[in-house]
């Protein structure tokens, strides 16, 4: 395991090497606004630059997700998290881990990469402070051990931030 908490990954299956395959090219052709795909050679591993939206809290600032695709992907969510530092904001610990039902229990396998993107730039956008969750120190001593954040049993009730 490595120390940004990502799973040890079996091999992608070829379902979805095929659909990562696809939503890359598309990506390519019609990147979501505000966000930048690092190419490298690791399918199964993406790092995407997020720009923060203009009026907003996060206005020009830049951040990075880590996103790993399971061997199942899209029947299995992605763990996304934010490579340090992560921004400051109600639902984002410290730690990277993003507290956003879409990455948990109401993933579908119709959603992408780069809805997901748009999800998390639509939860930045609209945070009116910049604050860690109350929670944060907790949370972030109970993972350690690089326990990956789909471990964890996310209380989803504030949908305003």
């Amino acid at each position: 395991m490595s120390s940004s908490g990502a799973p040890s990954h079996k091999a992608l299956s070829k379902i979805a090497c095929k659909r990562l395959q696809k939503e890359l090219v598309e990506w390519q052709m019609n990147p979501p606004t505000g966000f930048k795909h690092k190419v490298t050679d690791n399918l199964q591993r993406w790092i995407i630059e997020v720009i923060g939206a203009p009026g907003t809290l996060y206005a020009n600032e830049t951040y990075q997700l880590q996103v790993d695709f399971p061997e199942h992907y899209p029947m299995e969510s992605p763990q996304v998290i934010f490579l340090l530092p992560a921004p400051l904001h109600p639902h984002i610990y410290s730690n990277g881990h993003i507290c956003l039902d879409i990455l948990y229990d109401s993933w579908s396998p119709a959603m992408t990469v780069s809805s997901i993107c748009i999800s998390i730039l639509s939860m930045l956008s609209s945070s009116t402070e910049k604050q860690r969750p109350t929670d944060n120190d907790r949370y972030v001593q109970n993972c350690k051990n690089g326990r990956s954040p789909k471990e964890t049993r996310w209380w989803f009730h504030d949908d305003k931030v």
